[in-house]
C-alpha cells in the first residue's frame, strides 16, 4: 500500500528531546482506526501501520522496559 505520508500530520512525544535520536513519530489515519509510525530521523523511510490494539501492545512493551 502506497501512501503520501508528507500530507499527514506527524507528531512526536513531548518526552522526546530535540537532541535525542531515538524517537518515533505517529500520524493517525482519517478513520483513526490505524496509526502510522516512522523513525523521526528518516521521515522518507519506511512507515509501519498499526491498528489500535497493536499500538497499545507496543506502548505496553516499551513502558515495561
Amino acid at each position: 500500500m502506497t501512501r503520501d505520508t508528507k500530507r499527514l500530520t506527524w507528531r512526536k512525544s513531548s518526552y522526546s528531546a530535540q537532541s535525542q535520536g531515538n524517537c518515533i513519530e505517529v500520524a493517525p489515519l482519517v478513520t483513526r482506526a490505524m496509526l502510522l509510525t516512522r523513525d523521526s530521523k528518516d521521515p522518507d523511510g519506511p512507515v509501519l501501520t498499526l491498528n489500535r490494539s497493536q499500538w497499545a501492545s507496543l506502548l505496553a512493551a516499551v513502558r515495561d522496559r
